[in-house]
């Protein structure tokens, strides 16, 4: 326990402790049954869509909103309510079985979900600005990513012993068990200071000139204007940083941009949600469409877990690699539609794994160029709105796959979407916000 009232005492700490956060958050075995779950309690089709809705709904309208409270009050706190909230929404399900139980739990989630948004991001690049280490950013969210990725496999493959032995109260109280680890492991998070003082926010630039991207000297922070404890200051305090970052989201043009990119490249990744009828509609089993999206999952493992290394990349060369994706994205779905055999299923299947990973990879790079990009001290609030423009991309991935499946076969709807790779390859070079280089960081730190 001592080593979470401490603060980090390196990147490699703060590295562990990121990884440690991201990696139990979805350390949910009930993933894999909740539909089940709804079902056997009597809840009709209808009634779990309503459910769903309740849950995107809640998190939606709150994107934005929080991240601005994430900007008026302690980050870290943020994030450790965010994970008492989420164990709660599965302490809910199991003492109140029933559709008012289930919905309050997925309200309760929704809010859980719009604090850790943005929050935890802004939390560790101010830290890493702090100790003059910025450039770390991008490792460190890559390993994180990782260790989300790698964990709901886990969670997913855990969920059919448990259920075994103990039915859904295991399942579903092992959860709750994980939301209060999670919940350890924000308590072990830093409590970073924010890299700009409130009284600069006059200073930004709505559409600053062309030139080199101003950066905050690394481990010098601007003193921050004193806070009061009154509700007043508090709620004025959230006014200010709210309206200071939609601002900076919507008028400083290379935030704008990188935030349209990271909403682009991370939204379209909800065409992962269709791989299994994709693997299906090739004339795979069950058991081997789960293999094969598996695949895809190892791509976007081994893709976020490279991004420490390609994150010094050229915008001209992100955007090539972007290319090759949608290229190998829509090959790959359009060779699993024609298969004459599993053979070629498992041929398209890698390619839409190669294609996946590159996009998993390229978005960890954005939101690193996109933090770097920030200047204000609204930071978790800009990063919101890249959150909320996400989710809308998403929906226009749902909505386009629900319209495109009346005329063509899944294969075809699917590798239209890898169409959207194409697109973000060609905005990527004038889109992707400068990278501040390694090497300027250490000289601006070695200043007097």
């Amino acid at each position: 326990m001592a080593w979470l009232r401490r603060e980090p005492t390196g990147v490699g700490d703060l590295t562990v402790r990121a990884v440690l956060f991201k990696g139990t958050r979805d350390l949910l075995p009930i993933y894999a049954l909740y539909g089940v779950l709804f079902a056997d309690h009597g809840l009709s089709t209808a009634q779990i869509s309503l459910l769903l809705a309740i849950w995107s709904v809640t998190a939606f309208l709150l994107e934005v909103p929080s991240g601005a409270w994430a900007d008026t009050v302690s980050r870290r706190g943020l994030l450790v309510l965010s994970c008492l909230l989420q164990a709660a929404c599965f302490a809910l399900w199991m003492l109140a079985p029933s559709f008012a139980g289930f919905a309050l739990g997925f309200l309760v989630w929704g809010v859980a979900g719009a604090l850790e948004s943005g929050t935890f991001e802004a939390l560790i690049y101010d830290d890493l600005v702090a100790r003059g280490e910025p450039s770390a950013y991008a490792r460190i969210m890559g390993w994180a990513r990782g260790a989300q990725e790698s964990t709901v496999l886990v969670a997913i493959v855990a969920a059919a012993p448990l259920f075994a032995v103990g039915g859904y109260a295991l399942v579903g109280w092992v959860s709750v068990g994980v939301g209060l680890l999670h919940t350890l492991t924000a308590l072990a998070l830093p409590s970073a200071p924010v890299a700009i003082s409130a009284t600069a926010v006059d200073d930004l630039d709505d559409e600053p000139a062309p030139g080199p991207v101003p950066h905050v000297k690394p481990g010098v922070l601007p003193a921050v204007a004193p806070q009061t404890d009154s509700p007043g200051s508090t709620a004025s305090r959230y006014l200010v940083m709210l309206k200071t970052g939609l601002s900076e989201a919507l008028h400083v043009r290379r935030v704008r941009r990188g935030v349209l990119l990271g909403a682009l490249l991370y939204g379209v990744t909800a065409f992962d949600e269709y791989f299994g009828l994709l693997a299906v509609s090739g004339g795979a089993s069950t058991s081997t469409s789960a293999l094969l999206v598996g695949v895809t999952v190892a791509g976007s493992l081994i893709g976020s877990l490279l991004a420490g290394r390609t994150e010094v990349v050229s915008s001209r060369t992100l955007a090539i690699a972007l290319f090759v994706a949608g290229i190998l994205f829509v090959a790959g779905a359009l060779s699993v539609g024609v298969a004459a055999g599993p053979t070629l299923v498992w041929v398209g299947f890698i390619g839409i794994g190669i294609a996946y990973g590159i996009d998993f990879n390229a978005e960890v790079i954005a939101g690193a160029r996109l933090q770097d990009a920030i200047e204000g001290p609204a930071r978790a609030t800009v990063t919101s709105v890249s959150g909320l423009l996400s989710e809308i991309v998403a929906l226009g991935v749902f909505a386009f796959v629900a319209a495109a499946t009346q005329w063509f076969a899944m294969s075809t709807t699917i590798a239209m979407l890898g169409s959207v790779l194409l697109v973000a390859a060609v905005l990527t070079p004038s889109w992707l916000p400068p990278r501040h280089v390694a090497a300027r960081d250490r000289t601006e730190n070695e200043t007097p």
